[in-house]
């Protein structure tokens, strides 16, 4: 279907940016029961795979003109987009085409963090900063770290040699899930025109990766340990496993960052906003067992 279809639905039309990625799949699927009209956002309609019903809008970042015709029409936007080099350029450009085509509320999913030269947290304030600057209403949701980020750790779990730089450092991981559940409210709510607000979403409590180690020993049935290195000796063996020079910066700034504690935060919004405590770290390990089996 094209950007330009209607579903026949009497509710408001949301496009949806980054419909793909952890987040906005499951936002697509929670609104599919609402009296909404969804458009999927995406840069190759042919591999995106969405539920019946919901409306493909092909976007091109170097062709301006294809985001405010994807946009055209719609009341609302949620806006998300994966870590890449242009991200910052790429959101600007969709914010921007988005108050062109008078969208009235954009939902933002950035991420929870210090003031920090560390990317991709560094981005998000940048992108952040240029939606604030708009006349339009604005959501921005603040998550912890995804639990999806300990999948990377799997071969080495698996393997029995998992280590990092984040010491004795406590975080608070939250599942996508509970993101995408928050996202969903966001969107639908009612808010004034130039409604400015930002959402700090947590799971229940904040881990080291030594009580995550030991959480994983009583599921797999046999000992897992976390080994510490410093930041450097991350680093370093990041880009001996093969990984690019920026997702080896990335990983090791996520590691400074729960070395520090600094998202250790807790908060009750997930269930002030959706009535559900947030899922908890033995639910999201028991669903993604597998992940760290040998």
């Amino acid at each position: 279907m094209s950007a330009d279809h209607h579903s026949g639905t009497s509710g408001p039309r949301i496009a949806i940016a980054g419909a793909t990625g952890r987040v906005g799949a499951t936002l697509i699927s929670l609104l599919a029961s609402d009296p909404v009209e969804t458009i999927a956002l995406t840069r190759d309609p042919r591999t995106a795979t969405l539920p019946e019903g919901v409306a493909v809008a092909a976007i091109d970042f170097d062709r301006p003109e294809t985001l405010w015709h994807a946009l055209r029409g719609a009341e609302r936007l949620f806006l998300a987009h994966g870590t890449s080099p242009r991200q910052v350029e790429n959101e600007v450009a969709l914010i921007d085409a988005a108050v062109a085509a008078n969208v009235r509320h954009i939902v933002k999913l950035s991420a929870l963090c210090p003031a920090t030269r560390l990317t991709p947290f560094a981005w998000h304030m940048k992108i952040e900063a240029h939606l604030a600057r708009q006349a339009i209403a604005a959501t921005v949701l603040r998550p912890s770290a995804f639990f999806d980020v300990l999948k990377r750790s799997g071969p080495q779990i698996a393997g029995g040699a998992w280590a990092g730089a984040a010491t004795q450092g406590r975080v608070n991981f939250i599942d996508t899930r509970d993101i995408a559940k928050v996202a969903r409210v966001a969107l639908l709510e009612k808010v004034h025109p130039h409604s400015q607000r930002a959402y700090h979403l947590t799971g229940a409590r904040a881990w080291t990766m030594q009580e995550i180690a030991q959480e994983l020993s009583a599921l797999l049935g046999r000992r897992i340990n976390y080994g510490s290195r410093t930041l450097e000796e991350q680093h370093a063996a990041l880009l001996g496993s093969g990984l690019s020079p920026l997702i080896a910066d990335l990983l090791t700034g996520l590691d400074q960052m729960f070395r520090d504690s600094a998202l250790s935060e807790t908060t009750a919004t997930v269930r002030e906003l959706t009535g559900s405590d947030p899922r908890t770290l033995h639910d999201w390990l028991i669903d993604n067992l597998a992940v760290f089996q040998s």
